[in-house]
């Protein structure tokens, strides 16, 4: 019965199982690391910890509805609607920048009206250009090199989307300018022309880092970074409650929900929710969820090598390198290895809306997935019918 069970259930969802079980696993990972870690949140807004953790299972289990949904539409559909998302993406991150609430000295969340909610419009950002950029380089193949059809549109969208997330959010405008880049190199860009995209975003980054509003956080962080023994304890606060929540984890760690740090990290739940992960699991409980994102890349680039279309292969490719590159470098900045960032762990960090975001970026990829276990069917069909 059980076995019917599970059967009925695969026979539903399409595409790579593993990605469907690694994003299940990453999930009740979330739902225990969260829980362990909104205590504090909990007494600050004055309710209980359980009705924090009900609101962020509805994401969790929104996120997998909105991954059914995505995954089972064709993902050439996502080629019309990466030119709506552009269109409506560039909008939406200037009246961030000049209406959305202010935290941080950054403006990166607009709320969403009638609902409560807030959302980051990078994002939508990120799969707006990914989708745009896959689209883009796959239909403009054979005139690829060409400055005024193919190269221009490629450097505007990328460097005008890369300048308005990075304006407010540093990090996030630099993975996603990173992954742009890749993407370029997988479309058969002439070397001079990413050279000179690379020396657009250089020159908006330094921009952004000498004249933008939050160019003295800037400099703070990186100099705590390099020099922590002179750092303002206040400035390195953060990081080093980090390191000493995963240096007091041992090996096996303390047991769920015992994690002392917790009560110190202020983003514990979101930003820093790796360094609580192992500190109550220990070196083994962290390794675990490095193997998990190394083995999702590994699905993911599977999918990509499978694709017969070149914008399936490159769709799949952005989302995948976005979506790893995030999470280790969440992973990396919780032990140490990077300046404080403020970037969440995907489908593990309470993140609101990004949960749903990063949900539909793995069902596109599981739709190129359904598509090329569908394609190698109909081989294989007319292989017996031959």
């Amino acid at each position: 019965m059980k076995s019917m069970y599970i059967d009925n259930i695969f026979s539903k969802t399409k595409g790579d199982r593993w990605i469907w079980l690694i994003v299940v696993l990453l999930s009740m990972i979330s739902m225990l690391a969260v829980y362990s870690s909104i205590g504090t949140l909990a007494f600050k807004r004055g309710v209980g910890a359980e009705s924090i953790l009900m609101k962020h299972l509805a994401m969790v289990i929104g996120g997998i509805g909105l991954m059914y949904i995505s995954h089972k539409l064709d993902y050439r559909y996502y080629a019309g609607i990466s030119k709506i998302l552009m269109v409506i993406t560039i909008p939406l991150l200037m009246y961030t920048l000049v209406f959305g609430a202010r935290i941080n000295e950054a403006s990166r969340w607009i709320a969403i009206p009638g609902t409560g909610l807030s959302f980051q419009t990078s994002d939508l950002a990120k799969l707006a250009l990914i989708t745009y950029l896959a689209r883009t380089l796959s239909r403009k193949q054979e005139n690829i090199k060409d400055v005024k059809e193919s190269f221009i549109p490629i450097m505007g969208a990328v460097c005008v989307v890369f300048a308005l997330i990075a304006w407010a959010n540093m990090s996030t405008g630099i993975m996603l300018f990173g992954v742009s880049i890749l993407l370029l190199i997988m479309g058969r860009v002439s070397v001079k022309q990413i050279a000179v995209v690379c020396l657009g975003g250089a020159l908006v980054l330094s921009a952004i880092v000498f004249l933008g509003p939050r160019h003295n956080l800037y400099a703070k962080r990186v100099d705590t970074f390099l020099h922590p023994e002179k750092a303002d304890p206040n400035k390195s606060f953060q990081a080093n409650h980090a390191k000493i929540a995963i240096a007091t984890g041992g090996f096996f760690g303390k047991g769920p929900g015992k994690s002392s740090e917790k009560n110190y990290l202020p983003e514990s739940y979101s930003d820093e929710i790796y360094a609580i992960i192992v500190e109550e699991y220990g070196l083994i409980g962290g390794v675990i969820l490095i193997v998990l994102y190394l083995f999702l890349l590994y699905r993911c680039v599977k999918i990509v090598t499978k694709a017969p279309k070149a914008f399936g292969a490159l769709l799949a490719a952005g989302l995948s390198f976005s979506l790893t590159i995030q999470a280790f470098a969440n992973m990396a900045v919780a032990v140490g290895l990077g300046p404080v960032t403020g970037v969440p762990l995907p489908l593990v960090s309470m993140g609101g809306t990004s949960i749903l975001f990063t949900s539909i970026a793995f069902g596109i990829i599981l739709s190129v997935s359904r598509d090329n276990d569908e394609g190698n069917k109909v081989v294989v069909g007319e292989i017996r019918e031959a």
